[in-house]
């Protein structure tokens, strides 16, 4: 799929006041820089799955931003956030620590057991 006119998109977003970050989030992307690169036109496509997210998000239909097929069903709007202010975005802490360590989400969350000796 690809952006129809990315002037369009940035209209909505200013019109519903919903940030590049938010928009990103709720497209399922971790950072917005790549909603930033569509936005200026220095990428076009995204994937029909992104595609649907934000044009749910913005209520309108995924044909009046993108181009290309989609076969994703609807799936509900999500929800949006109607105040002005935006607290940061909440990430899980992993299962487990890549390297096969112990502490996994205790080491994260700063539990003084999961942590390496060095580090009590």
């Amino acid at each position: 799929m690809h952006v129809r006119d990315p002037k369009k998109l940035a209209r909505l977003m200013i019109l519903q006041d919903v940030s590049q970050r938010e928009l990103a989030a709720a497209a399922g992307w971790k950072t917005h820089s790549y909603l930033g690169r569509l936005l200026r036109g220095e990428a076009k496509a995204i994937s029909p799955g992104p595609a649907q997210r934000i044009a749910d998000y913005l209520e309108v239909g995924v044909e009046d931003l993108f181009t290309g097929p989609v076969t994703i069903p609807a799936a509900g709007r999500p929800e949006r956030n109607s105040g002005r202010a935006r607290g940061p975005a909440v990430q899980e802490a992993p299962e487990a620590i890549p390297d096969g360590s112990a502490g996994g989400a205790r080491h994260l969350a700063g539990d003084a057991a999961g942590m390496p000796a060095a580090h009590r």
